[in-house]
């Protein structure tokens, strides 16, 4: 089983990317983020034409997360964060999936910080560990995957020093991100390389793509019965090369039959 996270960016603007993805790399679940669309202007013939059934969690003009299941329709369990209630953005959806639970996420970015959206990231942070650490109780396989717009590690970024300031590298992002991998979650992508860096995004200055200047901030975090069943993670680097692309590419984890 494949599963892979993709900040797409702006589905309506990539959407043929999307769909050209989807055929010549063919994952079985898929989720998406930062739709910057309605629910009315999310794809869903044009995806099921393709092979695969949606569920989606749209917004106008920003966020918004989606997930995709290749041959069976995703079973919707929630939409955002319990005890959350009154967030207006769209972050968060989870579903019951080819037997898998999947929690699709867009954390927020928090720039720039100090200020109320870096408060804004850190308050999502918090009801997010809450609520992993009772997907990790309840005993079922469960997969967190999304852009958690959070640099691990300096070893996670091509030069950190420039991003000293920035809201993904700061101590409490880093602190909340390692106190989820406490609870016995497998950041999949590190397991996978350990001694390798991985990029995930390039942004669009200074011809960061061209000179693989990245970062790694979309993650897959593995439940304790799945880490096992790792078999292989990547990196679709050749999405983040085609014109107009999205500033992520696609991030998978395949996964040995349970």
């Amino acid at each position: 089983m494949k599963i892979a996270t993709f900040n797409i960016n702006g589905i309506r603007a990539r959407h043929d990317a999307l769909l050209t993805w989807l055929a010549n790399e063919a994952p079985d679940i898929v989720c998406l983020q930062e739709l910057k669309a309605a629910d009315t202007a999310f794809p869903r013939q044009a995806l099921e034409e393709a092979g695969y059934f949606s569920l989606w969690h749209g917004q106008a003009s920003w966020n918004g997360v989606a997930i995709l299941s290749k041959g069976s329709e995703p079973l919707e369990i929630r939409r955002g964060l319990p005890g959350f209630e009154d967030d207006t953005h769209s972050r968060y959806l989870e579903a019951a999936v080819q037997g898998v639970v999947v929690g699709c996420l867009y954390l927020p970015n928090g720039n720039p910080q100090p200020g109320p959206k870096f408060d804004y990231k850190l308050r999502w942070f918090e009801h997010f560990i809450e609520h992993a650490q009772a997907l990790r109780d309840s005993g079922h396989p469960v997969i967190l995957a999304g852009d958690f717009n959070v640099v691990p590690t300096d070893f996670d970024i091509y030069n950190p020093k420039s991003w000293r300031k920035d809201a993904l590298l700061q101590p409490e992002s880093r602190a909340c991100y390692q106190r989820l991998l406490d609870q016995s979650w497998t950041d999949a992508l590190r397991s996978y390389f350990p001694e390798q860096q991985v990029f995930t995004f390039w942004d669009y200055f200074r011809q960061h793509w061209e000179h693989d200047k990245g970062l790694r901030i979309d993650h897959l975090l593995l439940s304790q019965d799945l880490a096992p069943r790792l078999e292989e993670a990547g990196v679709d680097r050749w999405v983040r090369d085609q014109p107009h692309a999205s500033d992520h590419a696609p991030t998978w984890v395949r996964l040995r039959q349970g």
